[in-house]
C-alpha cells in the first residue's frame, strides 16, 4: 500500500512512494537497491530527508528509507560512519572526544550519507575537507567499492554522487580528523565574532559548536518542533559563483559594498541572501499559512503548515526569476527535486 513521504522530510510536504523499505544493514541496503534495478522499478534511496523536495503526486516507485548504524574506529583518529547515522549526533560525538574538524558543521540536519553527496559547508568547513573514504554501491556494475576524495569530485556544495545521482549509493564514510582540542583556524567572520576571536584564530571545539548551534538557531536553521521557520530543506539557493567581470558589473550597481568572498579560481561567490532580499523578496515574504519565505533567513523557504510542494516550487522559482531579471544572476537550487524538475526560472 502507498507509503506516505511528507513526514520523512523536514519539508513535510510531497505526496506517498508505492512500496517504502527500511534498510538497517548495509547489506539489507545493498540487497534492496540491486533488486530494485534487476526489476527495473524505479528508486529513491532517502534518509534524513533534509535536503529533498518530493513532488505533491509522490514517487511511483520504491523508497529505501537508510536507517543503517554504527560507528566504527579505523584508527584513533579516523571513524567509519553508517550512511544512515544522524549527521549531528556523530558531530556532538566528535566535539565530546577532542576529534576537530567537523565542528563548524554542527546543527545540520539529515543523515551522515548525505554529507558526501552535498559536500556540506557551514561557517567555513566542508565535509569534503575531512573525508578520507567513502564507500558506495555502484549501481552500474553492481560492485560495492571504497572511493577515495580524489574520485569523490567534490565542489561548492556537490559532489560526483550528486552530478550522477542514479550511478551511486553511499554506505558508509570514512572521516579523518584531528586530535586536538583546538578547531582549526575560524575563517568565517560571522562566527569569529560570535566566538570574540579575531578570523584565523583558534577556539575550543566546545565553544564553535555552541556558538554555531546559537547562530542557526538565530536563522531557523536548526530543526525544532516549537520553530515554524525550520519546517524547510535549509538553504534553498547556493550562493552564486560569478566570474570577477560579472561581480564587477555586479557592484557597480550598488552604493555600498557587496557582500563576497573570493575564490581559488579568480572567480568571486556572491551572496544569494543578499541578493534575494535587493530584488524585493524579504523575510516572510508568501503566504503565512501555505508557503512563505523564513522570517529569520531569506534563503530558507518554509512550509507554514498548509503548504503544497507545488506552491513551494512556485515561491522558488518567484524568487529566482525576481533575481535574475533584476541582477541577471541565476541561482541553482541545493536540494534534491524528486517528481518534478527545477526550472532556472519563471521565465525559463
Amino acid at each position: 500500500m502507498p507509503a506516505p513521504l511528507a513526514p520523512l522530510t523536514t519539508l513535510r510536504l510531497g505526496g506517498p512512494a508505492r512500496r517504502l523499505l527500511r534498510a538497517h544493514t548495509e547489506e539489507q541496503l545493498v540487497a534492496a537497491v540491486r533488486e530494485a534495478d534487476a526489476a527495473g522499478e524505479p528508486l529513491l534511496v532517502l534518509a534524513g530527508g533534509s535536503n529533498v523536495v518530493i513532488a505533491d503526486e509522490g514517487f511511483a516507485g520504491t523508497v529505501v528509507l537508510v536507517a543503517t548504524e554504527g560507528i566504527e574506529a579505523v584508527t584513533a583518529t579516523t571513524l567509519r560512519v553508517a550512511a544512515g547515522e544522524p549527521w549531528d549526533p556523530f558531530v556532538e560525538r566528535c566535539v565530546r572526544d577532542g576529534l576537530a574538524g567537523v565542528e563548524s558543521l554542527s546543527g545540520i540536519p539529515g543523515s551522515v550519507g548525505a554529507t558526501p553527496i552535498q559536500n556540506v559547508g557551514a561557517y567555513g568547513q566542508e565535509v569534503s575537507e575531512t573525508i578520507a573514504a567513502v564507500r558506495v554501491l555502484d549501481r552500474r556494475s553492481g560492485a560495492v567499492e571504497e572511493l577515495p576524495p580524489e574520485a569523490c569530485g567534490f565542489s561548492y556544495r556537490s559532489s560526483a554522487f550528486k552530478r550522477d545521482p542514479s550511478r551511486w549509493v553511499v554506505l558508509s564514510v570514512d572521516f579523518a580528523l584531528g586530535r586536538d582540542p583546538l578547531s582549526p583556524p575560524v575563517r568565517y567572520a560571522e562566527l569569529a565574532r560570535a566566538l570574540g576571536i579575531g578570523a584565523g584564530d583558534r577556539a575550543p571545539l566546545a565553544d564553535v559548536r555552541d556558538a554555531v548551534l546559537a547562530l542557526r538557531r538565530r536563522k531557523g536553521m536548526v530543526v525544532d518542533p516549537s520553530d515554524p521557520d525550520s519546517v524547510s530543506a535549509g538553504s534553498f539557493f547556493t550562493n552564486p559563483i560569478l566570474s570577477a567581470e560579472e561581480f564587477a558589473g555586479l557592484a557597480e550597481r550598488f552604493d555600498g559594498p557587496v557582500p563576497h568572498w573570493p575564490q581559488p579560481d579568480g572567480r568571486v561567490k556572491a551572496s544569494a541572501a543578499w541578493l534575494i532580499e535587493r530584488a524585493g523578496f524579504g523575510k516572510g515574504y508568501g503566504d503565512p499559512r501555505t508557503i512563505a519565505i523564513s522570517s529569520k533567513h531569506t534563503l530558507a523557504i518554509t512550509n507554514r503548515g498548509e503548504g503544497t510542494t507545488a506552491k513551494l516550487v512556485a515561491l522558488a522559482r518567484q524568487v529566482a526569476g525576481g533575481v535574475e531579471r533584476e541582477f541577471g544572476v541565476a541561482l541553482h537550487p541545493e536540494p534534491v527535486f524528486v517528481g518534478h524538475e527545477w526550472r532556472q526560472s519563471e521565465r525559463s
